[in-house]
């Protein structure tokens, strides 16, 4: 009897041996396993450090080293213009001349070289034309002015209210046309930031313009009031030539002069009766 309770306990520590073994071995393999996904992950998608802001940065703010923070970024998704080193972002003169925000960035987001200037630029409205571009100033009031909801960096169609007068033209008299489409705003007044609180009703906001666009507006102003309307954020649609005056508005056609009726034609014979002269109808033979 002793024999069998000693072969039965014998053969139980040994499965129970096994069994920690291969649980062992289960983990040990889900472990390998898992760090071999971890390292294979890592490769697939490579990082690297991109600086963004650690807060809100506002227009004309200066940039400096503690109002930004490096992340690792895929680098497969860097944006454009992005600052890769901190000897980038803030070269030796940065202390002395440092970067202006030019554009409005919220925590988290990445810095970008178009986003702010360069070392000891100033953040004027020379920093904000593209090339060919020109400032031009619209005056505007509360009603041509979109009721003062405006902001730098909107889009705008101009529309221009006049009169003609040109007697050999069929354009003569009162009319509105739109002479520039999806016109850019760079100033509001003296502003240049988009950080504008509530309705602010401008006296004249600033747009970005060719030459030529220049030439237009300058013309137009000069001639007749100028009406803004504001564009969507989304809207990439082209407006075509819009041109309306009084009699259009209000579906005229052109008044027609009253034909006059043809009188009838009356034929006479002129007879003498003693000292009186008479006249005496009679049939038109022609």
């Amino acid at each position: 009897m002793r024999a069998v309770f000693g072969l039965v306990l014998i053969v139980g520590i040994a499965l129970a041996g096994g069994a920690v073994m291969m649980a062992k071995n289960y983990i040990t393999a889900y472990q390998n396993a898992l760090a071999e996904e971890r390292a294979s992950r890592g490769e697939v998608i490579p990082l690297v450090d991109v600086f963004i802001a650690n807060e809100p940065l506002k227009y004309g703010e200066r940039l400096t080293p503690e109002r930004v923070r490096a992340v690792r970024w895929p680098q497969n998704a860097i944006p454009e213009g992005a600052f890769l080193t901190a000897e980038e972002l803030f070269p030796p003169q940065a202390e002395e001349k440092p970067r202006v925000v030019l554009r409005t960035m919220e925590k988290d987001e990445a810095i970008l070289a178009i986003k702010v200037t360069k070392p000891g630029e100033d953040a004027g409205l020379t920093s904000r034309l593209e090339r060919g571009m020109r400032a031009f100033a619209i005056r505007v009031d509360v009603s041509s002015g979109v009721s003062g909801f405006l902001r730098p960096g909107d889009r705008v169609d101009v529309y221009w209210t006049g009169r003609v007068d040109d007697q050999t033209s069929e354009r003569s008299g009162d009319f509105t046309r739109l002479i520039q489409a999806n016109i850019e705003l760079i100033a509001i007044d003296q502003s240049a930031g988009s950080d504008l609180d509530g309705a602010t009703i401008a006296r004249t906001v600033t747009v970005s313009a060719r030459p030529e666009q220049v030439a237009a507006l300058a013309q137009a102003q000069s001639t007749g009031r100028l009406t803004l309307s504001l564009v969507g954020a989304e809207d990439d649609t082209v407006a075509s030539v819009i041109e309306v005056d009084q009699r259009s508005l209000l579906g005229l056609t052109a008044i027609e002069a009253p034909q006059q009726a043809e009188k009838e034609k009356v034929c006479t014979i002129r007879t003498r009766r003693g000292a009186e002269v008479v006249e005496i109808p009679i049939p038109c033979t022609n």
